[in-house]
């Protein structure tokens, strides 16, 4: 019997980026009532196409890979009616990744990862219309023999992404066994992720949770939506605290408990809150006050200053993969959010 995949997204492109949680495939399989007891990486082997043994053992240690929802050992074997579910990359484009030399902003490296701060701008991976000059071109050109996902070589080291226009934090992973263990935190959705955003006006609340599912608008693909009754698309839950209000925007801070394409921007404008200067959520219209004047000219001139979703990726802390200690990072914002906040801010007094 094949392993047959229960989820698999299709992809936007890299300008609507997708997050982490869209970024697995998952298998179950049953064994056969007449199948013969067999190591269980060896069996596997012959079900999941172009796995390595090294891979399939790197995942059950990572414990990716269950028996009957229970961890195993690269050396159990399977027997009648186990149930295996598998949890590994999805597989990539197919496309040849040409290294580049790009200079990378990094913020820690050891053996199995490294972290990256990423620029706003930056397109994370190759993709139609953005082939050249992305993140993944810089780190094939930075480090080699990065871990690929289960096709090719697409997506070396990623285990999660950030939007195009999103600048912050992501991690690398190094060795294979790295990118299992790392990608199975996102699954779990135990890394932790804060996110700072400028939102359009005040929320009522200065603290509250956004749940809702998050999948593609039925009018334009291109833009996630939140169908709060989950009659599409995929759970999603945003923790978020008013940090400081500026009269007519506000500077939001957010936590992903989940991590789905679009996921702030899209929960934030269902609040009633859009992203400052994020076109793709109308958050570049004039959404508080007259637009007229003086205060037409000055929120134009705040545009200029921030030409895009004014989100950033502060912070990731999750568990490393060979030290099992939690490892917590964070970034300073960068100059256009700094202008745009000073901005806001002296308009405010």
């Amino acid at each position: 019997m094949d392993a047959e995949p229960l989820e698999e997204d299709n992809l936007l492109d890299e300008n609507h980026d997708l997050d982490s949680d869209e970024l697995y495939e998952h298998y179950r399989i049953v064994i056969d009532k007449k199948q013969s007891l067999l190591r269980i990486d060896k069996f596997l082997m012959d079900r999941l196409p172009h796995a390595t043994r090294n891979k399939i053992q790197n995942a059950i240690e990572a414990h990716t890979i269950l028996v009957n929802n229970k961890a195993i050992k690269s050396s159990y074997k399977v027997k009648p009616l186990d149930v295996i579910t598998i949890t590994l990359p999805d597989p990539p484009r197919d496309t040849e990744v040409v290294p580049e030399d790009i200079p990378l902003n990094i913020v820690y490296e050891d053996e199995e990862l490294l972290l990256v701060n990423k620029p706003a701008g930056m397109v994370v991976h190759p993709a139609y219309g953005n082939w050249t000059g992305t993140l993944v071109n810089a780190l094939s050109f930075y480090l080699n023999n990065l871990p690929t996902s289960r096709n090719g070589t697409i997506r070396p080291g990623l285990v999660h992404r950030i939007d195009k226009d999103t600048s912050g934090l992501l991690v690398i992973a190094k060795t294979e066994f790295a990118m299992t263990y790392l990608a199975r935190q996102f699954y779990d959705h135990s890394i932790e992720r804060t996110y700072y955003a400028l939102v359009w006006g005040v929320p009522k609340e200065k603290k509250g949770t956004i749940t809702g599912h998050v999948g593609r608008s039925l009018k334009d693909r291109r833009v996630m939506s939140v169908y709060p009754n989950g009659e599409q698309g995929k759970h999603a839950v945003t923790h978020y605290e008013v940090i400081k209000t500026f009269k007519y925007v506000s500077l939001v801070k957010c936590n992903l408990e989940t991590g789905r394409s679009h996921q702030i921007r899209a929960h934030m404008k269902y609040l009633g809150h859009p992203l400052f200067s994020d076109a793709t959520y109308g958050g570049d219209k004039i959404l508080q006050g007259q637009p007229t004047g003086s205060y037409k000219a000055f929120v134009e001139n705040a545009f200029k200053i921030i030409p895009r979703q004014a989100l950033h990726a502060q912070s990731l802390g999750f568990i490393h993969p060979k030290t099992k200690e939690f490892l917590q990072f964070s970034s300073e914002f960068p100059e256009d959010f700094v202008q745009a906040l000073a901005k806001w801010e002296l308009y405010a007094d």
